[in-house]
């Protein structure tokens, strides 16, 4: 985000004005806005402000949200750059998976039993948000097991603010194809069946193949994730693969068979856009689609 220039356009004389980037005037400022606009900004379900560590760990989680996969989500926020930031929040993750119990009543407390059942200890988050970070940070993350997300966020004029995602790493991604393998074969004719997982591994390459990209594997889905999720496959039905994805419905020419506006119908997994798909065409159409998708994510 510090490269970027962004700049308004007056339609009248043709002219162009340059918006100035700003950090914020206070840390405190960056997390109340986060805090605010969680589910939005992150694709995070907030749970909770300055969570007190308990007298021996003496410490206080700046945000505590659950993401769209139900994973435990620490959030970490500091005005502009610190080399502090990854270990303390690696520190405060540590102590979240040692407290389990305490999450998941917290949890109950604010989101109901049903979704504390569900919550996915596999894969808990820390995302940093920061005025910068270095190359040193952006390193570090690649050499920690765990899922860590390094977002840079800048305040253009009075009224607009920028995330970017430096650096995003999925502490459960090596293992995650040979998951979906294993539990993608519909009970359906051998043919069909070998067609699909074929087709399902070619969902895989491409949506993997988009940039920083985390696998989360539940039950009824798989989700893609570059920060939030931009993509949901669903398990092979018997003749065609279920995407949803985050790209706006309405900005969409909808294909009747192929794409299909499902805001507001339940589904197993996040996004309003319903791709079917059936063949290896079906995928090369839905590239774009992809693209989009992961590019507001």
């Amino acid at each position: 985000m510090s490269g970027l220039k962004l700049f308004r356009a007056n339609t009248e004389s043709g002219g162009m004005a340059e918006v100035m980037s700003h950090l914020a005037d206070v840390e405190a400022d960056v997390q109340g806005l986060v805090e605010a606009n969680m589910e939005k900004l992150l694709g995070v379900r907030f749970l909770a402000s300055e969570y007190g560590t308990g007298p021996v760990h003496g410490g206080r989680i700046d945000s505590l949200g659950l993401d769209e996969n139900g994973s435990p989500v620490v959030v970490e926020y500091k005005r502009g750059v610190d080399a502090g930031v990854i270990n303390q929040g690696l520190f405060y993750l540590s102590w979240l998976m040692d407290h389990r119990a305490e999450f998941e009543r917290l949890v109950r407390e604010r989101l109901g039993h049903a979704v504390a059942a569900q919550v996915l200890w596999s894969s808990p988050r820390l995302v940093c948000i920061a005025g910068d970070f270095t190359g040193y940070d952006v390193h570090a993350v690649r050499e920690h097991r765990r899922s860590i997300d390094l977002v840079r966020y800048r305040f253009y004029g009075s009224d607009l603010v920028g995330l970017e995602t430096v650096a995003s790493v999925s502490g459960c991604t090596p293992t995650a194809r040979q998951t979906r393998r294993r539990v993608s074969r519909p009970a359906v004719s051998r043919v069909r069946g070998a067609a699909l997982d074929e087709l399902a591994a070619a969902v895989d390459e491409v949506l993997l193949g988009l940039g920083d990209v985390s696998c989360i594997q539940r039950k009824q889905y798989r989700a893609y994730q570059h920060l939030q999720n931009f993509a949901c496959v669903c398990p092979p039905q018997k003749t065609k693969l279920l995407v949803y994805l985050k790209a706006d419905p309405k900005d969409m020419d909808l294909v009747p068979g192929f794409t299909r506006d499902v805001t507001g119908l339940g589904h197993h997994g996040t996004g309003d856009l319903e791709v079917q798909l059936r063949t290896e065409r079906d995928l090369e159409r839905a590239q774009d689609l992809f693209r989009a998708s992961y590019a507001v994510a």
